[in-house]
């Protein structure tokens, strides 16, 4: 019977084997190599590509800001200066009210009678005077009510008063000025207001 020695040929069959899983192991690491680097390549470049764009939109809420800094800086001038033509304005509309006042008080006033003092605060008007009977006070209300430039008079006191042998009666009234209805310039102003914040933003 004739032997067969297979050694040899195992031998081989084993090298031949482990050369393969070496190439193969080679294969698998440099494939996984090149997929890492891919990998970390394309990360790295969409991680700079959002730091660029996280730069871009900072600089661009910058500007926005600072946009929108000069346009509240802009409102608060042009509402200040808007508030200013207001006061000139009214003021220039009220500087003859004071003549007005006097001059319908001394039509308005009836005989047997004078005034004192005359305050005027805002619209309202404190009348403080003498009068030789409680009735001409009433007079007065009523020439008051019927005026078209003064409103609403109301008596505050009224008290007996001796002036030498003759007695008489001390009185203090309010009443009210009756001043343009400013609608019309309100409206102007607001519309004033709203195109020029119309052109700021």
């Amino acid at each position: 019977m004739t032997r067969i020695n297979l050694l040899p040929h195992r031998e081989i069959r084993r090298k031949q084997q482990q050369q393969q899983f070496f190439i193969a192991l080679a294969a698998v690491a440099v494939t996984g190599a090149a997929i890492s680097y891919g990998v970390y390549h394309y990360l790295g470049l969409q991680h700079e590509d959002r730091i660029s764009r996280n730069k871009y939109l900072t600089d661009e809420i910058a500007k926005v800001d600072k946009e929108i800094a000069e346009i509240n800086r802009l409102k608060e001038q042009t509402a200040s200066l808007l508030a200013r033509k207001q006061v000139v304005e009214t003021l220039q509309s009220n500087r003859s009210e004071t003549v007005n006042l006097l001059d319908q008080l001394v039509r308005q006033l009836p005989d047997g009678m004078y005034l004192k003092s005359v305050r005027q605060q805002g619209a309202k008007v404190v009348i403080n005077g003498v009068t030789q009977s409680q009735a001409r006070v009433s007079t007065l209300m009523r020439n008051l009510e019927s005026s078209q430039k003064l409103a609403n008079p109301a008596l505050v006191e009224i008290r007996a008063l001796t002036q030498g042998a003759v007695r008489a009666n001390d009185f203090t009234m309010n009443v009210n000025i009756v001043r343009p209805r400013s609608e019309e310039h309100t409206s102007e102003l607001q519309s004033h207001l709203n195109l020029v914040c119309r052109l700021l933003l």
